[in-house]
């Protein structure tokens, strides 16, 4: 399926220890480039959120912020009373060695590490709440993303339809382009009064269906634009943007080509009119992932 690299998410949660808010915007770029804002209490969970965004993106600049707000309230201490007490034999052990010795503050050993075992599970379960709400928000960007690559699709294949239907009415039109350059030859000879010389003509005629033969690059560009469908069509995993890019440039190649060979308005008019196609399609394509 395509899929734009541009596109915005915003997921939020509310519980009764507070609320959080994800927001996530892509833009294009050659790779995948996941920036992360983040709460300080919530690093820890940066690599995991980086593993969600390997799985799900192949290509993008990816910005993610997290912002949450916890509710204060009053509750009944959890102390750790295993540590408490080993904190103890220490102070005893303490005093035991250095006969004068401060006096030991309560509130300094509650902000000692781990006395306090409440506060380690609430941030346990923010973080996994933002662990599901960044998955929902990954699942969202990826909608939007998909949403806008139909829409890119349909532009770039209403872009082919034009580009196939011009080869069409080149192929009608040649062997009259052919004919007129034959009788335009004709006339200039008999306006110079020159005697015309049957195989001399021949020879010019040949020269002249040499320079006008563009049924190979009319081939060639029929191939890429199949290609192009194709691709667009394909379900295969991967990046299809820088196939798809690839593709540009092989029928830019050809309509240079193409151009070249013109001898005639008609000819120079649907070359020019596929490179405007091309670079409005290549324009679309920097966009898909």
């Amino acid at each position: 399926m395509t899929s734009s690299m541009t596109a915005f998410a915003r997921v939020q949660i509310q519980e009764d220890w507070g609320s959080l808010v994800w927001e996530i915007r892509s833009v294009n770029h050659r790779y995948l480039e996941p920036l992360f804002r983040l709460p300080d209490q919530a690093r820890e969970i940066e690599p995991a959120l980086r593993e969600i965004i390997r799985k799900q993106l192949k290509r993008g600049k990816v910005e993610c912020s997290l912002k949450y707000h916890l509710v204060e309230k009053e509750q009944a201490l959890d102390l750790n009373r295993a540590l408490l007490e080993q904190l103890r034999s220490a102070v005893h052990e303490i005093e035991a060695q250095f006969s004068q010795v401060a006096p030991v503050n309560p509130l300094e050993i509650l902000q000692w590490p781990g006395v306090q075992a409440s506060e380690k599970t609430e941030m346990t379960v923010v973080h996994q709440a933002a662990i599901k709400g960044f998955h929902d928000a990954i699942i969202q960007l990826i909608e939007m993303r998909q949403r806008e690559g139909r829409e890119l699709q349909t532009f770039i294949e209403a872009r082919l339809e034009k580009m196939g239907e011009e080869i069409k009415q080149l192929r009608i039109l040649l062997p009259e382009i052919l004919r007129n350059q034959r009788a335009k030859i004709l006339d200039r000879l008999s306006e110079a009064k020159q005697e015309l010389n049957p195989e001399r003509l021949e020879q010019e005629m040949v020269i002249l269906a040499q320079k006008m033969d563009v049924d190979e690059e009319l081939d060639r560009l029929e191939t890429h634009i199949s290609e192009v469908r194709r691709t667009l069509k394909s379900s295969k995993e991967g990046a299809m943007g820088r196939r798809l890019d690839f593709l540009m440039q092989e029928l830019n190649r050809e309509a240079n080509t193409l151009s070249s060979k013109s001898i005639h308005a008609g000819l120079t008019q649907t070359a020019v009119n596929f490179k405007v196609f091309i670079e409005q399609m290549r324009e679309q394509i920097q966009n898909i992932e």
